[in-house]
């Protein structure tokens, strides 16, 4: 007895059009890549962020493969002899596509925190990738995959509320055994979003060390004082401490110098002096804003003489030394020529006969 061969055709047909549907996935990939290409990625360019340009490059080949993958799927249930396993071939495309789509997502965030990390870097010189990028994306990875976690077993009828009620209860231990580390961390993202201090800044402490900050990290901060040493602050400290940042909003800044002239002195000649110094000195001296116009306030009747401040102007901070050191030298020269005394403290004693 011969086999019958009446079904041959028909099988044939679905075969040609599981591939059909298989080669149309391929052109549909095709065509959205090319469209993304052609069409989106130029829309991205024109803008001002860059971040719209990395998304359409890291979705592009993800993209294409989920469409490849979505054409293999509808083409296995178009095949008669997987007719009988729709719930397995779901099954099996379900932990595809969680696993699929996780992979992908990780990637987007994992790019998008990058892209974050260098944007901060070029506005406020922290090398943010090199502290919080490692934590930041453990974290986003642990949280993603979790989810992914669950969705699976989930599908497989397993009872996940213990499992997510043990998660909560060993974070809510691990987050009260590191609380002093998570509050340094969590003060550490607060500097990078707020900024109150930046890499390369010249701060002050409220208990008045002064320092360049050298580093952010994510549990401390790192400050470089003049003789070269380092200060380590915890971060949580840091945050709720007041700072005085001599680089905020500008590192130029006024320098006031103190000084007193006798009582017998000219006093529109003493400030035509001063401010001659002061212009001579902010010119030469290495820190000195040789466009500022320097300007001296009597301010008070001392004992021995007529008070005054004398306000220059320098670059930063630490450049108030030198120009201070070289205005003192200065004025002391110029008033020696001029016959301009600084009186010393005198004392008066007057003896009573009895």
């Amino acid at each position: 007895m011969l086999p019958d061969t009446s079904s041959i055709p028909e099988d044939l047909t679905l075969f040609a059009s599981a591939i059909l549907i298989f080669l149309a996935s391929l052109v549909i990939a095709k065509f959205v890549d090319l469209f993304l290409v052609k069409h989106i990625k130029p829309i991205a360019k024109k803008t001002k962020s860059t971040m719209d340009d990395v998304i359409v490059d890291t979705i592009r080949k993800p993209l294409f493969f989920g469409i490849i993958l979505a054409g293999i799927y509808f083409a296995l249930h178009s095949i008669p002899l997987l007719s009988e396993y729709p719930e397995e071939i779901d099954l099996g495309f379900f932990l595809i596509t969680v696993l699929f789509f996780t992979f992908v997502l990780a990637r987007v965030i994992n790019v998008a925190i990058k892209w974050y990390a260098r944007e901060v870097a070029k506005r406020t010189k922290t090398q943010l990738d090199k502290q919080f990028l490692p934590v930041i994306e453990k974290i986003s990875y642990a949280f993603i995959y979790a989810i992914a976690l669950i969705l699976i077993l989930s599908k497989f009828g397993i009872d996940i509320t213990a499992l997510v009620a043990s998660l909560g209860i060993a974070g809510l231990a691990v987050a009260l055994a590191l609380q002093e580390s998570l509050s340094n961390f969590f003060a550490g993202l607060y500097i990078f979003a707020d900024k109150p201090v930046k890499r390369g800044d010249y701060i002050e402490l409220e208990d008045g060390d002064r320092g360049y900050v050298e580093d952010v990290g994510w549990r401390s901060t790192r400050i470089r004082t003049l003789p070269n040493n380092i200060i380590i602050i915890p971060n949580s400290k840091l945050a709720q401490s007041k700072i005085i940042n001599y680089y905020s909003p500008v590192q130029e800044m006024s320098v006031i110098i103190k000084c007193g002239v006798a009582y017998d002195s000219d006093l529109d000649r003493v400030e035509t002096v001063v401010i001659e110094v002061a212009k001579e000195t902010l010119e030469k001296a290495k820190g000195g804003v040789k466009t500022f116009k320097p300007f001296i306030r009597y301010n008070e009747f001392g004992d021995s003489n007529i008070n005054f401040s004398i306000i220059l102007r320098v670059n930063e901070f630490v450049d108030k030394y030198l120009v201070t050191h070289e205005f003192i030298k200065n004025l002391k020269r110029r008033f020696d020529k001029e016959g301009i005394e600084i009186s010393f403290p005198a004392r008066k004693v007057y003896m009573r006969k009895t």
